[in-house]
């Protein structure tokens, strides 16, 4: 769910009144994985709008819209996304190298468990770290999540050979606990500075993560292969990230008081489980990223395994995560003028079908063509998927936004648990490649097909197709 997530709501011009503004601390009803992802939503929403939506007691705060303090922050949070999301993308360095060396006994599906969990706590980890950020404590999300992070990534370094649980708790659980605790608050921070830039602001935020997919594969592959090997690469990687983290820890500053709790209205989360339509949108992304990832994953260890030039095949990874940058950047601005489910409908049909396309990456041409394509759809579908969820906001003050997006996000951790390691179970030891892609392909395909089962009722109910 990462992506621009400020996003245009449209009403019916009978659903709406006067216009209105409602502040980065309005309040919801409910708790969710990303209040703070919420914030930037209502926030952008509202001047969009023919007239408003929101209570006139809702006061929006002034904005700084710039000034050497909010681009500090903005700066800050780019890198921690670079040490957080950045790594996650870059798995499949490790994928490959546990495979064919240090656990090599291990079955595909086991070692893609370590990533699985990584990237599901990010997500999961969300719930408890939107709350502290809403409460005032994101210095003490930063912090604590920096810490846990690095203490984590040292101790992966001393990991032992064919000790799998050693690699599974450190890379999979405290990793992945630190990056969880850092993530969200750190994307969202910028809703205190920004309002008119917002979008170009976590655009730049969100760059990080596909920077550091660029960065890691590189950096890893290289010294994996010197005689210092597995170790001092993985330090090599800590010492980075440390610097990193240091700086964005001492340059982020939040600007807003704390968002009071406050009695509830509007939406219910019984109500929202009433919305059929919404149902839909959630199984579909569920799907959707329940297969999405495996190229990500596996197409080192495949473009390897099939022959592929042995230097370049150390490079696939950061040519799809170098394409992903542009998609998630192009589509989202395409999501603004069209409406970002009628994005991505195509862009989940073409993913689905470029999977097909990673048979033909045996080559060195052919790895390159793939992980181009595949990059950009693929980054474009996945950074669409927040957004996509305002054109489903039935309530006039946005209240059930948060509840909104915090079911897709909690459902999300779980396709991210389990995909890969389906996928690694279908692949076995004898590296039956059919089996896994097709998996993969099958999900991305019913997840635009729910996608478009759900476009006619979302458009009838907007009363209109920019959705």
């Amino acid at each position: 769910m990462e992506g621009r997530l400020s996003t245009k709501t449209d009403f019916p011009s009978s659903e709406t009144s006067s216009r209105g503004s409602s502040s980065v601390h309005s309040p919801t009803t409910e708790p969710s994985t990303s209040k703070e992802m919420v914030l930037d939503v209502e926030e952008q929403a509202v001047p969009t709008l023919g007239s408003g939506i929101v209570s006139d007691t809702m006061q929006a705060p002034s904005f700084p819209e710039g000034g050497l303090r909010a681009w500090l922050t903005v700066i800050g949070g780019t890198m921690v996304t670079f040490c957080t999301f950045g790594v996650v993308q870059s798995f499949g360095v490790y994928q490959d190298y546990y495979s064919r060396t240090s656990l090599s006994e291990r079955s595909s599906s086991e070692i893609s468990l370590i990533g699985s969990m990584q990237v599901f706590l990010v997500f999961a980890i969300g719930l408890p770290a939107g709350r502290l950020f809403d409460a005032g404590y994101f210095h003490h999300c930063l912090l604590t999540g920096s810490v846990i992070y690095i203490f984590s990534i040292f101790v992966l370094s001393i990991a032992e050979p064919h000790h799998y649980y050693q690699n599974l708790l450190s890379q999979g659980v405290g990793m992945g606990l630190g990056m969880g605790m850092m993530f969200l608050p750190s994307l969202t921070i910028t809703s205190h500075y920004f309002r008119v830039k917002r979008s170009m602001a976590m655009g730049i935020v969100i760059a990080g993560s596909s920077l550091g997919g660029v960065v890691y594969p590189v950096l890893l592959n290289n010294i994996f292969q010197r005689s210092s090997g597995f170790q001092w690469g993985v330090r090599g990687v800590a010492f980075m990230d440390l610097g990193f983290l240091i700086i964005a820890n001492s340059i982020m500053r939040t600007r807003l008081p704390p968002k009071k709790a406050q009695d509830g209205s509007g939406a219910t989360f019984k109500k929202v489980l009433s919305d059929i339509p919404f149902l839909i949108y959630i199984l579909g992304s569920f799907l959707v990223f329940w297969g999405i990832f495996v190229p990500f994953f596996y197409l080192q260890l495949y473009a390897a395994t099939h022959g592929v030039n042995a230097t370049f095949t150390n490079y696939s990874i950061t040519v799809m995560n170098a394409a992903s940058v542009f998609g998630r950047t192009i589509p989202n601005f395409m999501g603004d003028i069209y409406g970002p489910l009628n994005i991505m409908i195509p862009s989940a049909v073409i993913t689905a079908g470029l999977i097909f396309g990673m048979f033909g990456a045996t080559s060195v041409a052919g790895v390159t063509v793939f992980g181009l394509f595949y990059g950009f759809f693929s980054g474009g579908l996945v950074s669409l998927v927040a957004p996509g969820v305002a054109s489903f906001v039935t309530q006039r003050d946005l209240s059930d936004l948060g509840i909104r997006i915090g079911m897709v996000s909690f459902s999300l951790s779980f396709a991210l648990l389990t995909g890969n390691p389906i996928a690694g179970a279908l692949l076995t030891s004898h590296r039956h490649w059919p089996r896994p892609l097709i998996f993969a392909a099958a999900v991305v395909f019913m997840g635009a097909g729910c996608f478009i089962a759900v476009w006619k009722p979302v458009t009838r109910r907007r009363g209109h197709k920019k959705v």
